[in-house]
């Protein structure tokens, strides 16, 4: 597989930095674009040359460095420290430079006649290259130390320059060289003045050296021993720089490092995690209790059986029922609707005349809400992880309303059921018999007092039964209210099995009311988070020179 380009990693930390605005932290974020755009301005500027900066600490012999590899005296030196107060440069091949060192800021240019190196016929490599030698880093001189600051981020290869005596200073490695690491591609050291060491030390001191470096990050930097003034290494330091500069890989592999490390940077925000089914159950239920469900489920119930007992239970008797208030109807909700009628129930803004949540339930719900964000922000940041809880905290303003709506607008299919007027009409059959059988009963009494001829009473016969001689209105009476209480205490059953039926349907049916104002107010927006944090997961990770 190809590695990719630096446009393409440019584009995946530009796509990243504009992905993660308002999630990563702003000065993270600026560093971020400022090292873009210092790549693209890069890129603009010549390719042909290399850039190769010495930084070094003061007395480390940078300027005596790069004289011995000029092979000439083009930058000052003297005991007397700090010797380079701004950066000079060295030039081979001139042409297309001067933007180059414009950008770079370096006005103390000198322009080199004779070949940095020879190729292996002898004859000099026209090689197209900028040495700057800069101020020392550890100078007392604030302004020097800005200024290799500035040009530490913009050269294509660094050279790190130590004697024996500072090779080990915390300054360079900790403040220099370790923010560096990822440049290693693009990174030589140097340890300079190896003639003040004895022979047999030298090994020593570069193993340390080596040691050092790995603990910076940087695992397979060349260490180069050297002396400017004895001209030990010089010509295997100018060999590897003339490397960078033939190849004209530097300054791409340099702004590739830059790219890397800036998204390496953006990587602390993390990757969201997987949700699991049990967070999403766990939401719904938690809001079904803070909406009551359980309640107007019950409700359902007690509803369907008060109504299916006014119908179907004894006329004399069921009135009764008709005084207390039906359940749903207190809470003014509908028994059910047609489906002629059901779109345009649900364009309707409905609530109910539940009461405002309580206490109890707003913490139930904020609750349920709270532990779904903790989940869904695992992994990630403190920026993202803010923006899903604020998105948790916008959707509980609003969720005790949404929630009222979302039971108003459910069908909670308590409608009445085929069998009460068939059950109302034999109960008022039985009550007809059984009047009419009280009347006839009471005929033989009442009429003689009007002076008129009582009925005679019939009996009973031929059923070779109990019943027989019993009078046949008295037979209707009894029969009629005994018939009557038969038939309502089999509607109070029936209707207590299908009102048990209704209440399950409509908690299913409430639920997934329920459910759909989590998705909608609470889910779909979190959800909208994290894919973000995902795609901005995956734009570091091309940044990096990753696939994800």
């Amino acid at each position: 597989m190809s590695e990719p380009t630096v446009d393409q990693l440019l584009s995946a930390l530009s796509e990243a930095a504009e992905l993660g605005a308002g999630r990563v932290p702003e000065g993270e974020l600026e560093t971020v674009r400022r090292i873009a755009g210092r790549a693209s301005e890069r890129r603009a500027l010549s390719s042909e040359h290399t850039v190769v900066g010495f930084f070094g600490a003061t007395g480390s012999g940078k300027s005596s460095l790069m004289n011995a590899l000029a092979g000439e005296s083009v930058a000052r030196t003297h005991v007397r420290r700090p010797t380079t107060s701004v950066p000079l440069a060295a030039v081979w091949n001139p042409r297309g430079a001067s933007d180059l060192l414009d950008w770079l800021q370096v006005s103390d240019r000198r322009i080199m006649d004779r070949p940095f190196a020879a190729d292996r016929d002898g004859r000099g490599q026209d090689l197209s290259l900028i040495l700057i030698d800069l101020p020392d880093f550890d100078s007392v001189a604030l302004e020097h130390r800005a200024i290799a600051e500035r040009l530490a981020g913009q050269v294509d290869v660094l050279v790190w320059v130590v004697d024996p005596q500072k090779y080990a200073d915390a300054v360079i490695h900790r403040d220099f060289i370790a923010p560096l690491a990822t440049h290693a591609s693009v990174t030589a050291a140097v340890l300079n003045q190896v003639d003040r060491l004895p022979e047999h030390e030298v090994g020593r001191v570069v193993d340390s050296l080596r040691g050092l470096l790995r603990g910076d990050g940087l695992e397979r930097v060349q260490v180069l021993p050297v002396s400017a003034t004895q001209g030990t290494g010089i010509d295997d330091l100018r060999r590897l720089i003339a490397r960078f500069a033939s190849e004209r890989k530097a300054a791409s592999q340099r702004l590739a490092a830059d790219v890397r490390g800036a998204a390496a940077r953006l990587e602390a925000a993390g990757v969201p995690g997987k949700l699991r089914t049990a967070d999403a159950q766990a939401l719904e239920r938690g809001l079904g209790t803070a909406a009551n469900v359980d309640a107007v489920a019950q409700a359902v119930a007690s509803s369907y059986r008060k109504r299916a007992g006014q119908i179907t239970g004894w006329p004399l008797t069921a009135w009764l029922l008709r005084l207390a208030p039906d359940p749903l109807r207190r809470l003014h909700l509908s028994f059910g609707r047609d489906r002629r009628d059901a779109g345009q129930h649900r364009a309707e803004v409905n609530r109910t005349g539940m009461p405002p949540m309580n206490a109890a339930q707003r913490a139930q719900a904020g609750l349920a809400v709270r532990s779904y964000a903790d989940a869904a922000a695992a992994g990630l940041g403190e920026g993202w992880t803010a923006a899903i809880h604020e998105h948790a905290a916008d959707a509980l303003e609003s969720l005790p309303s949404e929630l009222d709506r979302a039971v108003a607008r459910t069908d909670l299919g308590a409608r009445g059921s085929w069998w009460w007027p068939l059950l109302a009409a034999l109960q008022w059959l039985a009550l007809v018999v059984a009047v009419i059988g009280g009347i006839w009963l009471l005929l033989p009494i009442l009429l003689p007092l009007w002076s008129m001829v009582a009925p005679v009473i019939p009996q009973v016969e031929g059923t070779e039964s109990w019943l027989d001689g019993w009078p046949i209105p008295l037979v209707g009476l009894i029969g009629g209210v005994l018939l009557g209480i038969v038939l309502g205490i089999i509607g109070a059953l029936v209707g207590g099995a299908i009102g048990a039926a209704r209440r399950s349907r409509a908690r299913r049916r409430l639920r997934k009311q329920v459910s759909a104002v989590a998705h909608a107010s609470i889910v779909l927006p979190i959800e909208g988070e994290r894919e973000r944090a995902r795609e901005f997961a995956v734009a570091v990770a091309r940044a990096s020179g990753r696939k994800r």
